[in-house]
């Protein structure tokens, strides 16, 4: 292999940059930065062990490419810009997630509390990301119970005539109907800021003041609630086991293998509380090779470069690898470099004390995920063994891990909001990157053959891959479908079943139907049965999930959308007026015509309309 690449080496410089390995057809297997690129690339053809997943790759190698840069942080930035565009198949590769959860202050003068997320280009004030959804809520309860802040939308809250049920439980100060000064309720949304920042001291003094001062002025039922205040926030911190002497807001981050999977574990720190844990597995492992200290560095510097372009740095970030945190450090450098608004954080190790705790916390839960997720593959290996006797095939172990199964169901409401979904279990895992939902456009309502057919000619029709074996959620009927769509695609070299439903829908009771080429086979056994209703199962999962998203986003459509002469303009000055339909119902004609641009008669049309 090497010899094969002599003459590519020799024209190496020994200057950082990057380099690409090109497959057939010029498919980017791999991206590589390097500090000296002929050293770099040259060791991928010395004589020690290189791991299976590195044999692989070269076993597909036809040619190299290289670009130079000025820099080894300079490499780095093309390196995860390249990895980004081009997704290479040998590269460690994790889900993309754009949209981490935050938690919102509206800009507002009675501000709202709420759950985000997007776009932070506006004058409402974040903070996070946090590590999951739960953190987040969890978070903004905390701050009802405290400091009463209000989580109703602006409509709501511009159109309200009493307290809702918020403010009966003690959880909102209702300013809506002026229950709470603007003063006051912009010094509880001070504090509530200044408790998410971790100022758990400066909060207790300042409530402590105020409540002495409202005794002294003989205000006992303000100095009340200030003492409620004191109690309810004593009693977070206790539960919690928020305090900590130093490095109050920091981020974590564990990665590790077990030699089939890797595994990144993002602990998140705010004001010194422990907010969760989110585990990363990655897509492209190529399941082998993946113990050695320099993959797993690979993987987490990536990881990190990812998840900080579009999130702010915290003070503190700490990690197991010193080579990914040295990585980390070059690009930091250079994202702060001239830029005096950005701060380079503090960068960990070996922690010590508190955050030493944190860190052991997260390595602990991730070990604990990828011991599920190998008990979880090693169950999965085994009934993929008794399918692949079951189907009478001879497959490798290696052969058997690129086995591709999808599985095709339908779903609808009463005819409506028709989806033919199709999952793909390969890799002996579920690939939810690889799931498709087809919106059926041609078939009639309640044609489940149709909807069926459509969405399979959209799969094969003019399919680069397709399936080692496909399965289908009906009978004969579905069955003979998936035949005709696969024959007039030209595609051969599938086995086809379909799994119909048993007596009551009870899984394990399942009947399959099999192809033309494979009717004399029986009935598969209990354990095959039951890993291909799982397939199938999952399939019908996707299938209703696009579904009721269909039926949410038409759900959304107000009544006013039906009303000839309502446009979008008038449909939001009639929201705004009244916050709800419910208010609207309730409005009389002369209240309807005083919204500005509604006539007496469309007032009056609009009134008939809701009330016939």
């Amino acid at each position: 292999m090497g010899e094969k690449f002599t003459d590519v080496i020799k024209r190496l410089p020994k200057t950082p940059g990057v380099y690409k390995f090109l497959g057939s057809n010029k498919e980017i297997l791999y991206v590589g930065k390097a500090k000296n690129l002929k050293n770099r690339v040259s060791s991928y053809f010395s004589k020690t062990s290189r791991g299976p997943r590195i044999e692989h790759m070269l076993s597909r190698l036809i040619s190299i490419e290289f670009s130079e840069v000025r820099s080894e942080s300079e490499a780095l930035l093309l390196e995860n810009n390249l990895i980004k565009t081009l997704t290479p198949r040998y590269n460690i590769l994790f889900r993309d997630d754009k949209s981490y959860p935050l938690l919102k202050i509206s800009d507002h003068k009675f501000p709202q509390i709420s759950f985000y997320r997007g776009n932070t280009g506006t004058s409402d004030r974040f903070f996070g990301p946090y590590p999951n959804a739960w953190a987040v809520k969890e978070s903004i309860q905390i701050l009802q119970k405290i400091f009463k802040l209000r989580d109703c939308r602006d409509s709501i809250f511009s159109n309200r005539s009493r307290p809702c049920i918020q403010y009966q439980i003690k959880r909102c100060s209702a300013p809506c109907v002026g229950t709470i000064s603007h003063e006051d309720y912009r010094e509880d949304v001070a504090r509530a800021i200044s408790f998410l920042n971790g100022n758990f001291s400066e909060i207790f003094e300042e409530l402590k003041v105020l409540m002495e001062n409202s005794a002294k002025s003989l205000m006992f039922e303000k100095a009340s609630e200030y003492r409620n205040q004191i109690t309810a926030l004593s009693k977070i911190i206790q539960r919690n086991n928020m305090e900590s002497s130093n490095g109050k807001d920091c981020d974590i981050f564990v990665v590790a293998s077990n030699g089939l999977l890797i595994a990144i574990n993002t602990a998140t720190i705010k004001g010194g509380r422990y907010l969760g844990d989110k585990i990363s597995f990655a897509q492209n492992s190529e399941n082998a090779g993946l113990n050695s200290k320099e993959v797993l560095a690979e993987a987490l510097t990536y990881f990190l470069i990812q998840y900080y372009e579009r999130k702010s740095f915290p003070p503190v970030i700490i990690a197991n690898s010193k080579s990914a945190i040295e990585n980390l450090s070059k690009w930091l450098d250079l994202c702060t470099k001239g830029n005096t608004d950005l701060k380079k954080p503090k960068l960990v190790f070996s922690p010590k004390l508190e955050q030493g705790d944190w860190f052991d916390l997260a390595k602990q839960n991730l070990n604990q995920a990828l011991m599920r997720k190998t008990l979880e593959a090693k169950s999965l290996k085994d009934r993929m063994r008794y399918l692949v006797r079951f189907l009478g095939l001879e497959l490798t172990e290696e052969k058997m891990s690129t086995f591709r199964i999808e599985c095709f169901d339908v779903s609808h409401f009463s005819g409506e909001a028709t989806y033919c979904s199709c999952v793909v279990f390969q890799g002996l895992s579920l690939q939810h990157a690889k799931y498709r939902k087809y919106k059926i456009k041609t078939a009639k309502a309640n044609d489940d053959y149709g909807a069926l057919k459509e969405g399979l000619y959209r799969r094969f029709k003019d399919a680069q891959e397709v399936p080692n074996l496909l399965i289908i959620d009906g009978g004969k009927g579905q069955l003979a479908i998936a035949e005709e769509v696969l024959c007039n695609a030209g595609v051969t070299s599938v086995i086809t079943i379909g799994i119909a439903k048993g007596d009551g829908r009870k899984v394990g009771l399942e009947t399959i139907f099999f192809d033309a080429n494979n009717r004399d086979l029986n009935q598969p056994d209990q354990t095959t049965l039951m890993f291909l209703a799982y397939i199938r199962d999952e399939a019908h999962r996707y299938a209703i999930l696009g579904m009721r998203n269909q039926r949410l986003k038409t759900s959304k459509k107000s009544i006013l959308d039906e009303i000839e002469g309502i446009g979008s303009i008038r449909k939001k000055r009639l929201l705004a007026r009244f916050g709800g339909l419910r208010e609207l119902e309730r409005a009389s004609i002369d209240e309807l015509g005083s919204v500005n641009g509604v006539s007496k008669a469309l007032a009056s049309k609009i009134y008939a309309y809701i009330h016939q």
